[in-house]
């Protein structure tokens, strides 16, 4: 039996039958490299060992050590490490081009989709199970209350949508909330600066309730805010704005 750890966020899950189904979800061939991110117990592990032609499997707890290896899986590779603290250079040294699947620990899933998204070179796609409210926060369209900076600097970044649905009984231990499954496909959508873009985005979302105006005055002069955009614009608040407008927004500030 497992000492499960809250610190590491640790819900495993066994039911083969969804374990298969998130496979198919990413898309897995024998031609894939995937790259995992928190093994658990080896059972995604396990499957995704069937379709691709090589996994890497990131794990923080050691205590897992003894346990996974004994699967003896031969186009497995573990990592004990804490893949936060990873080089994604190092990462990706040997891997031209590679998808990730991973169940997500709750309390670090922003990090890790914008560690993979903002520094792979050889990233393709994202298909990983996140909490039900995070996944409606990636996917989410302008004007609702749960787009925000999560959903449009993931736009920014690939397509995203849910694949489905899992309900908190398929854990074990069991998690307070609903989970789903995500895929994002990275795709190079936009030719902007992406570090300053980003800070663009944020300083538009800095207070909800604010306009663009408002929020916006943070990073550039509201003298020039008024030259660049109408009224109407400026009126507006961050959560009605679409990615495209966004983009264009800040291509025409920078230029």
């Amino acid at each position: 039996m497992f000492n499960f750890k809250k610190k590491f966020g640790q819900n495993f899950l066994s039911d083969k039958n969804l374990l298969s189904a998130i496979v198919t979800d990413a898309g897995i061939t024998q031609d894939d490299v995937v790259l995992e991110i928190g093994a658990g117990a080896g059972a995604l592990t396990k499957e995704l060992s069937t379709r691709a032609k090589k996994v890497v499997s990131y794990e923080i707890d050691l205590d897992l050590r003894e346990t996974l290896e004994n699967l003896n899986l031969e186009n497995v590779q573990f990592v004990f490490t804490d893949f936060m603290k990873e080089d994604m250079k190092k990462v990706e040294k040997n891997l031209s081009s590679f998808k990730v699947v991973a169940n997500l620990p709750y309390y670090i899933t922003t990090p890790i989709i914008f560690k993979l998204l903002e520094e792979s070179e050889a990233l393709t796609s994202l298909t990983i199970m996140v909490q039900k409210e995070v996944a409606e926060r990636i996917v989410a369209k302008a004007g609702g209350k749960d787009y925000g900076i999560l959903t449009v600097m993931i736009a920014f970044y690939g397509e995203a949508k849910i694949t489905r649905i899992v309900k908190r009984d398929m854990f074990y231990p069991a998690p307070n909330v609903d989970s789903a499954v995500v895929r994002i496909d990275k795709k190079t959508r936009f030719d902007v600066d992406k570090d300053r873009f980003s800070k663009f985005v944020k300083a538009s979302f800095s207070m909800r309730r604010k306009t663009l105006l408002n929020n916006l005055s943070t990073l550039y002069s509201k003298e020039k805010l008024k030259q660049t955009f109408g009224d109407d614009f400026l009126k507006k608040r961050a959560e009605s704005i679409s990615i495209e407008e966004f983009v264009e927004a800040f291509k025409k500030l920078e230029n």
